[in-house]
């Protein structure tokens, strides 16, 4: 039974998605401000979350930044904004997905399942990858450099483990989108870009970020 955190802080819409969710056979926490929220994901278990970004006491932004800091659970944001730049700002800050509001509960119903079929694939047991100094365990999916634990989300370690599984292969844009987010409609290379430059970010303290290498025109390697 997936264990799903709501953190919303309208009441009718944080019930009609805890109703939705329930019946479906999902067990549901409610949480109607970041504070809250952040004491609830702290607990441990949570398999999924659903966060409003406005959200009283602690935002969402903040509270995303903080889960980011320590998990890769998926995290779906309910957004009211409609922006693309608004949209990509949500993936650098570590969103898996986001939902624009007003959003129907059949298609959050829909994203929430890719997401979890998304966790528990990537979860299965498989031996560990190995590059250089990287170690990318698929069953904890977690990256280790030197024995030391590089906080990424779902979707940046699963780019990782896909360049580590080819080396030597230069993945165009497409290839990563598909093969991470599992659909074929392409979005803009603005969106790979933003996830592999944050990978980055994470790895340099490590000073390994030079592994991932830009194919100028085609897409990333590593090397």
């Amino acid at each position: 039974m997936p264990y799903i955190l709501i953190i919303e802080d309208d009441t009718d819409i944080n019930n009609a998605v805890a109703e939705y969710l329930t019946a479906r056979g999902c067990r549901c926490t409610q949480a109607f401000s970041g504070t809250e929220g952040r004491l609830y994901w702290q607990q441990g278990g949570v398999d999924l979350i659903l966060a409003d970004l406005m959200l009283p006491r602690l935002t969402g932004q903040q509270l995303l930044a903080e889960i980011r800091a320590h998990s890769n659970v998926p995290v779906i944001v309910l957004s009211a904004r409609t922006a693309l730049q608004d949209k990509v700002e949500l993936l650098e800050l570590g969103a898996d997905d986001y939902l624009t509001k007003p959003f129907s509960l059949q298609e959050l119903w829909l994203r929430v399942g890719v997401q979890l079929r998304h966790a528990g694939a990537a979860a299965a047991k498989t031996p560990a990858l190995h590059y250089k100094e990287w170690k990318i365990d698929p069953e904890s999916r977690t990256l280790t450099v030197q024995g030391n634990s590089v906080p990424l989300t779902l979707h940046e370690y699963e780019i990782v483990a896909l360049l580590a599984s080819r080396p030597q292969k230069v993945f165009t844009r497409q290839e990563i989108y598909e093969a991470v987010w599992q659909e074929q409609a392409f979005v803009e290379d603005k969106t790979i870009n933003v996830h592999i430059s944050n990978i980055r970010a994470k790895l340099r303290p490590t000073g390994t970020d030079t592994y991932i290498k830009t194919v100028w025109g085609i897409g990333f390697r590593l090397g």
